[in-house]
């Protein structure tokens, strides 16, 4: 998924992860910050182009850091007057990170199982603490309920409430397997190749393992 935006009177054409240079924006490294005029938004061969603003579309960044360019040397001459000026310049400018392309509308069945239809972060960008309480949460799950070979357990988290704040949802015996699915994705962060992964599964599912 990509997106035009507008920011400092200039466009810029970003997609998810991308490292930008923008005029100055009045936020502190590590901050979040939202641009709001999307002029377009694609989305593999469907493209939405706003009149002049794609309707509830935004694209959010992190803030990497504040800096200056280079020097930028200026040298006026007037004639017949004798009049010389030389004057150095220095653009502030703002380094983000885009994160996220967000539009309106339900997670429906395109924006789940068609390619690019949905962003995944794997693996998920949580505190380490919550992180591998995640984990400890999952594996006894997937223990409890007698489950072999793969099994996904999903959450919601509060941030604002710390460990309190996680939720376990529910534990899926039998996750997807498609090119778009989640667990796939987290083999292959794992360097687990979707070839591998099924070998693993048929392996293990043996009567006399």
């Amino acid at each position: 998924m990509f997106a035009v935006i507008k920011t400092g009177g200039k466009q810029y054409t970003v997609a998810a992860d991308d490292l930008l240079k923008v005029e100055k924006l009045d936020a502190e490294a590590g901050s979040t910050v939202t641009f709001e005029e999307v002029l377009m938004v694609g989305n593999g061969t469907d493209t939405t182009v706003g009149a002049p603003l794609v309707e509830g579309a935004t694209v959010v960044a992190e803030v990497v850091e504040q800096g200056r360019n280079r020097k930028v040397i200026i040298f006026k001459k007037r004639r017949r007057q004798n009049s010389r000026r030389r004057n150095g310049h220095r653009q502030a400018f703002t380094l983000v990170k885009v994160t996220d392309i967000l539009t309106e509308g339900w997670y429906d069945y395109d924006a789940k199982y068609a390619p690019g239809g949905s962003r995944h972060v794997v693996p998920a960008d949580l505190p380490r603490d919550i992180f591998d309480l995640c984990l400890d949460y999952a594996l006894h799950a997937h223990r409890a309920l007698g489950c072999r070979g793969l099994s996904r357990t999903d959450f919601r988290w509060d941030e604002s409430r710390g460990a309190k704040g996680l939720v376990l949802l529910e534990t899926n015996t039998q996750p997807g397997m498609t090119p778009t699915s989640l667990s796939p994705e987290q083999a292959a962060s794992q360097g687990i190749s979707f070839g591998a992964l099924c070998r693993w599964l048929v392996e293990d599912a043996s009567c006399n393992r």
